[in-house]
C-alpha cells in the first residue's frame, strides 16, 4: 500500500473517532441514559471493531459488551453501558485503528473508507441530538489529535 495514502488516511480516520469522542464528553447524563444516544455510540464502536477484525467468524468485542449487535431482530444490549465503558471501547478502537493502518494493503483500502463514512455519519446524528436537547454540539474536527 503507496505510504503516503496511508500516511493521509490516519488524520481524517483519527479525526472522525476524535467528533465521536467528542460527541460523547458533551452528552449530558440524562441525555445519555434517557435515550438512544448510548447506544449508536455503541453501534458505531461495535462496527468499527468488527470492521477491523481478521474475520467475522472469530469476532468478539472486549468485555463487557456482547454481540447481540448482530442479532437480525435489533436486540438491544441488556444493559445502558457507561460512557466510562464506551470511553475505554473507543481507546481499543482508537488503537486497533491505527495497527490496521500501518499494515493496511489495498484490498482494504476501501474497507477504511466504508468505515469512515459510518463513524462521522453517526457522529453527525449524535451532534444533531445534542444540539436539539442543549442547544450545543462540539465542533467539527480538522485533523486527528494524536
Amino acid at each position: 500500500m503507496d505510504p503516503f495514502f496511508k500516511s493521509i488516511l490516519w488524520p481524517q480516520f483519527g479525526a472522525c473517532l476524535d467528533m465521536l469522542e467528542n460527541a460523547m464528553h458533551a452528552c449530558p447524563d440524562a441525555l445519555w441514559t434517557g435515550s438512544r444516544f448510548w447506544h449508536i455510540t455503541y453501534h458505531t464502536l461495535f462496527f468499527l471493531d468488527l470492521f477491523l477484525s481478521e474475520s467475522a467468524e472469530n469476532f468478539a468485542p472486549p468485555e463487557p459488551f456482547t454481540l447481540s449487535e448482530l442479532d437480525p431482530s435489533g436486540l438491544l444490549p441488556d444493559r445502558t453501558y457507561t460512557k466510562e465503558e464506551l470511553q475505554m471501547y473507543l481507546d481499543h478502537c482508537r488503537q486497533k485503528s491505527r495497527a490496521a493502518i500501518e499494515s493496511l494493503t489495498g484490498e482494504r483500502a476501501d474497507l477504511f473508507l466504508h468505515t469512515m463514512r459510518h463513524i462521522q455519519h453517526h457522529a453527525g446524528q449524535l451532534n444533531l441530538m445534542l444540539h436539539q436537547h442543549t442547544d450545543s454540539a462540539p465542533r467539527w474536527v480538522k485533523h486527528a489529535r494524536s
